[in-house]
């Protein structure tokens, strides 16, 4: 099977919800759907998450980052992590699990890199999207940063099947594109139960249309990924680089501009950014 055959055949198998997922991919989407119950109370909700060690970890780290602890007291446990920052951005959290488990079990050194910096680029998008979404086209934050976290759902999912289809990921990026990316994210994204309006802000991402200033989520989702510093290597191409791009992108935003803002907003960008990676 060549690779644009082999491409096809996942994206078939995408669209059907024929998905095969690691063991303890599911275990999380069991744990992403008892902390989205509505009758899941702060104490139940931190039980669960401590279950989880790596989401447990994550749950602090976003707590104490700059775009939470407004007060600058750092919190030492899950159960106040959790009441800081709520059970939204909590299920973003676990969605960004599910996201690094995909590609967990990946051993070839190439394709493990290839996942590392897919994580990178989705983490600079993410964080870019949460300050976007406050500061400029006033979208929920908490909603815009969770599309940041799963908009390269479909990428994790391809590297996590690469080793089953040799030279999968050689070639042009555009075959990703026209043959994958599309059908793939889109069966990913509904196995692991996102939202209309995130799945629409992921739309218009592969569509590649957008209003500046951005007004909607989309808007700010295609923002958030033009201006992030670290390309997907799935998309990368060496004539532009995502520096190059966001170079060219500025606009004026009530007395101040882009620019200012992301000055102003560096290090809220920078630690969400860490604490999520």
């Amino acid at each position: 099977m060549d690779r644009i055959d082999a491409l096809k055949s996942i994206a078939a198998q995408a669209g059907r919800g024929d998905l095969a997922f690691p063991t303890h991919v599911d275990a999380t989407l069991k744990l992403q759907r008892a902390l989205s119950d509505s009758e899941c109370h702060i104490e139940e909700a931190a039980r669960l998450v401590q279950t989880e060690p790596l989401l447990a970890a994550r749950t602090v780290a976003i707590a104490n980052s700059a775009a939470y602890n407004r007060t600058g007291q750092d919190v030492t446990n899950v159960k106040a992590a959790v009441q800081r920052v709520g059970f939204r951005t909590l299920g973003a959290l676990a969605a960004a699990v599910i996201v690094r488990q995909l590609a967990s079990e990946i051993t070839d050194p190439v394709l493990r890199a290839k996942a590392d910096r897919l994580w990178e680029h989705s983490a600079h998008v993410a964080a870019l999207a949460q300050v976007i979404a406050r500061r400029v086209s006033r979208v929920d934050p908490e909603t815009a940063m969770f599309a940041g976290i799963v908009h390269e759902v479909g990428g994790f999912y391809l590297l996590s099947r690469a080793p089953e289809f040799p030279g999968l990921l050689d070639g042009d990026p555009y075959d990703w594109i026209e043959h994958g990316e599309t059908a793939i994210g889109r069966g990913v994204l509904q196995k692991l139960g996102v939202p209309a309006p995130v799945m629409g802000a992921i739309e218009a991402l592969w569509n590649g249309m957008r209003a500046l200033p951005p007004e909607t989520l989309g808007d700010t989702l295609l923002l958030a990924n033009d201006l992030a510093p670290v390309a997907s290597p799935l998309l990368e191409r060496p004539e532009l680089s995502g520096l190059q791009a966001s170079a060219t992108i500025d606009f004026a935003v009530g007395e101040g501009s882009l620019t200012s803002i992301l000055e102003e907003s560096a290090e809220e960008v920078r630690s969400l950014g860490v604490a999520l990676s």
